[in-house]
């Protein structure tokens, strides 16, 4: 069960039992954000796993910002909590480099940024990026529009590099059709207009983020199209309602409980005084195909 770190009188016993030298049996969890579907499947998962091998999990969000990931990560570090799960993290790479140094129980969760000796565990942006344009490729479609991540998230950047360079290898780059994302539904809505709005518009848009592509979705429809018919769309994270939106959604997936596993395997590992610098789990992508991507229309076929 997820326990709520921001309750005083909870984190105040638990800080003075660490001072007394006693372990807290709670894990440390930091997040950008838990309103996000995909994050608190992680969480979940975390907290499954956590709960297994005896532990509480305290989670705290940043907001996606890097100072408050770094008072998160203090707090957590400085005896709220006997290991310390970052996701996503945004800090600098001299920020990784203290952690590195601090010799605390430290897993990065979803990491591609720079380089570090911290344990990590990821699942790939990559090639299931790669999966889904070529996916939209093979249906028949050759505009196909991107909507990116935030900005400072690695994830996001392997998600646009894998769409770019599919897209350069198949001769039909044009930056017209990338729009900046930052993974929400209301940027997808926002982004999608645009796209949707252009003298030649795509026929096909793959969004970073599952969020992101129901708001392309409601974009869409707001402008009388209908998807798969008119505009084929895929997303990433399939997060649970992917499968049960209408039309139910093209996606990527990752194997989110095998991820929570591993995070807490290695903190364990790393408290129990294990050698896991430099150690690297990386789980597969899935395309995951439903009823939201079709090959286009042909030309002058009727609705």
């Amino acid at each position: 069960m997820l326990q709520a770190a921001s309750q005083l009188g909870y984190v105040a016993n638990t800080a003075a039992r660490s001072l007394r030298g006693h372990p807290t049996q709670i894990l440390g969890m930091v997040i950008p954000e838990l309103v996000s579907p995909y994050f608190a499947e992680l969480a979940r998962a975390a907290a499954d796993a956590a709960s297994q091998m005896g532990y509480d999990l305290a989670v705290f969000t940043t907001s996606r910002d890097p100072e408050r990931e770094r008072e998160r990560v203090g707090a957590l570090l400085g005896g709220l909590a006997d290991g310390l799960i970052i996701v996503v993290p945004i800090g600098s790479a001299a920020f990784l480099a203290s952690l590195e140094r601090s010799r605390a129980p430290v897993v990065l969760v979803n990491h591609f940024g720079a380089a570090t000796h911290l344990p990590v565990v990821r699942a790939d942006s990559f090639e299931g990026s790669l999966a889904a344009v070529r996916h939209l490729l093979a249906l028949g479609h050759r505009r196909i529009g991107f909507i990116t991540g935030a900005a400072h998230s690695s994830q996001a950047a392997e998600r646009l590099r894998a769409y770019r360079e599919c897209m350069l290898a198949a001769g039909l780059w044009d930056e017209r059709l990338v729009r900046p994302g930052d993974f929400t539904q209301r940027r997808g809505v926002e982004a999608g207009h645009e796209l949707l709005s252009l003298e030649d518009p795509p026929t096909a848009i793959f969004a970073a983020s599952d969020l992101t592509a129901f708001g392309v979705i409601a974009a869409a429809q707001a402008r009388g199209l209908q998807v798969p018919q008119d505009l084929s769309v895929v997303g990433f994270d399939n997060i649970p309602t992917a499968a049960h939106s209408h039309p139910s959604l093209t996606t990527v997936g990752h194997p989110i409980q095998a991820m929570g596993q591993a995070m807490v395997d290695l903190i364990i590992k790393a408290k129990a005084g294990e050698q896991v610098r430099d150690t690297l789990v990386e789980f597969p992508s899935e395309l995951i195909v439903r009823e939201s991507s079709a090959p286009p229309r042909t030309p002058g076929e009727k609705i």
